[in-house]
């Protein structure tokens, strides 16, 4: 199921998503995310989310019990992007160091790189756990306003160098 709302902050929007995390359910979430991240036009952060919750989704199916059900929260806030992933399972996960040749156990370590903060937060009355990451937004950059040949003396607005620089810029 898939809920969208708009909060009372007119800038903050959410997305939200209820599954049970098995492998295949996971590329669809993926591109379910990629897809609201684009609407939002937030493409810059797609790479980031979709890593980070399919980390976080693996998690669940790997170590969550009694079952495997989760809800994925996308929050769009002016500065951040929230990702987080709630599940019935009271164990909170850990950063565990690994050794060079093991072939699972980075999962957190990943996120914990390629996010700004991470955590995990218990649900109250042990309903379980929420694994959360936050990706800062990209700042829009200043579209540049080209220079006017009037404004410029008549010898460089006709220089070669300026035509080409006015062109590159336009």
């Amino acid at each position: 199921m898939i809920m969208q709302s708009d909060q009372t902050d007119p800038a903050t929007r959410e997305c939200a998503l209820e599954l049970e995390a098995h492998p295949y359910r996971i590329q669809q979430i993926r591109r379910i995310v990629s897809a609201q991240l684009r609407y939002w036009r937030l493409d810059p952060l797609i790479d980031a989310a979709a890593s980070g919750i399919s980390e976080l989704l693996a998690n669940v199916h790997r170590h969550a019990k009694p079952d495997k059900q989760c809800a994925v929260k996308l929050t769009m806030a002016p500065d951040r992007l929230t990702v987080a992933v709630a599940d019935h399972d009271v164990r909170l996960p850990y950063l565990q160091p690994t050794e060079p040749t093991a072939t699972t156990g980075r999962g957190l370590a990943m996120v914990e790189a390629m996010s700004d903060s991470w955590g995990t937060d218990l649900l109250p009355d042990e309903g379980g756990k929420v694994v959360w990451f936050v990706l800062r937004r990209p700042v829009p950059v200043p579209k540049r306003v080209p220079l006017k040949a009037a404004a410029m003396p008549v010898e460089q607005a006709a220089s070669p160098e300026r035509v080409a620089v006015a062109a590159s810029v336009a």
